[in-house]
């Protein structure tokens, strides 16, 4: 039948939309809304109202805690890493140094092994500054190697050799090396990584190490104690490779998250055979070797500088975790810059450290340097979260 230009078609009716069609008359209006509550009658109201606002907010949850919900279930589908051996480590200020390496079950030597610190630099002038005075006494050569690169392509300042002469006391026993970057975009940061870590073996050569030296292999905020490297210089029979067990320490040395920091390593050179690294090596861990102070910077925008330049840019994953006020906030709280969950591999190491880290007030054995120049490192030491926004 045809009513006022236009056609409907009720060749077949049922029980639910009986009666649509049963007039003739009415607007094309009426007539489509008509149809509309015949079709929404054969739905559930709750499962249109789930699908129309519950989806759309589960879909959103999973794209900003998508990666909690990873990291949370992490143990399911990700097995620990096999443990290490630990060995325990002896010290007193008053003990002989026979005495310690007895202690340990070695021997000591007649005189101590020459020692070579090398490191990767970016832009951490505070904590290399705190690193090699705690290490001076003993290390024969510092070796340092800086890009213009970061891991992530992106451009940055020669900060060492622009502040080269704050470190005047270690000229005579450094060997400087610059590497140009190969900015590759697109690229994994850990291949640009790896590239630097090359040219570091390249640097150790020209420094002049030879075989049965130490070499200290750790990122430049991993900082092994004066004594822990004193005495593997001075005891015989010594592990080839030994991961030192280092505290680990988030923004300052207020917030102590574990103990549990194993990549800082040392090694009896071999030609041909050493490699510079920063992964497992061994299975050999000497306890409480030192510190690691990881983001432990004076200036917020170092904090900025370094979540987009190092290898895990990726955590970076709102725009909003740059922002200087968020950053400020979470260095006071000890929270998270990447409000990521903890990366354990059991729930109950998830769930205890949930939430921000407990401040620590003690500041005993704490590198001897930071202490004595307390006036310019109190940032670094408990009660001082203020950072300065140059």
């Amino acid at each position: 039948m045809e009513s006022a230009g236009y056609y409907t078609n009720c060749k077949k009716t049922d029980g639910i939309c009986e009666g649509i069609c049963d007039g003739e008359h009415g607007s094309k209006a009426v007539l489509s809304m008509s149809r509309l509550k015949c079709a929404l009658r054969g739905f559930d109201l709750k499962a249109l109202l789930f699908l129309l606002i519950g989806v759309p907010i589960i879909i959103f949850v999973i794209y900003v805690h998508g990666q909690k919900v990873t990291y949370f279930l992490r143990p399911i589908w990700e097995k620990p890493p096999k443990p290490f051996t630990v060995l325990p480590h002896y010290y007193h200020e008053n003990v002989s140094m026979a005495n310690l390496c007895k202690l340990h079950g070695w021997k000591v030597r007649e005189a101590p092994r020459r020692v070579f610190d090398a490191v990767l630099f970016s832009n951490e002038l505070d904590i290399l500054d705190i690193r090699w005075h705690e290490l001076s006494p003993y290390v024969s050569e510092f070796v340092l190697l800086e890009s213009n690169s970061t891991f992530t392509g992106l451009e940055k300042k020669l900060h060492f050799k622009e502040n080269r002469q704050k470190f005047e006391f270690a000229e005579s026993r450094l060997t400087y090396g610059m590497i140009g970057g190969r900015f590759v975009k697109g690229e994994n940061p850990f291949v640009e990584e790896s590239y630097q870590r090359v040219a570091l073996d390249q640097l150790l050569k020209i420094a002049g190490i030879t075989d049965d030296d130490l070499l200290i292999m750790s990122d430049v905020d991993e900082i092994p104690s004066g004594h822990t490297i004193n005495l593997l210089r001075w005891c015989d029979d010594t592990p080839e490779i030994l991961h030192l067990q280092l505290k680990n320490y988030l923004y300052s040395f207020q917030f102590m998250l574990d103990d549990k920091s194993w990549r800082a390593s040392v090694h009896r050179y071999r030609a041909g055979k050493t490699r510079y690294a920063h992964y497992r090596q061994t299975d050999d861990l000497l306890a409480d070797s030192g510190w690691h102070c990881s983001f432990c910077f004076r200036y917020i925008n170092d904090f900025v500088f370094k979540m987009k330049a190092y290898s895990h840019v990726d955590r970076i994953r709102f725009s909003y975790f740059l922002n200087p006020k968020r950053i400020q906030h979470v260095i006071c709280q000890g929270a998270d810059l990447f409000d990521m969950l903890p990366e354990e591999y059991t729930f109950q190491e998830i769930i205890a450290k949930l939430g921000p880290i407990p401040s620590t007030y003690s500041a005993v054995h704490l590198p001897a340097y930071l202490l004595e120049k307390v006036d310019q490192y109190r940032y670094l030491l408990p009660g001082n979260c203020m950072r300065e926004s140059g």
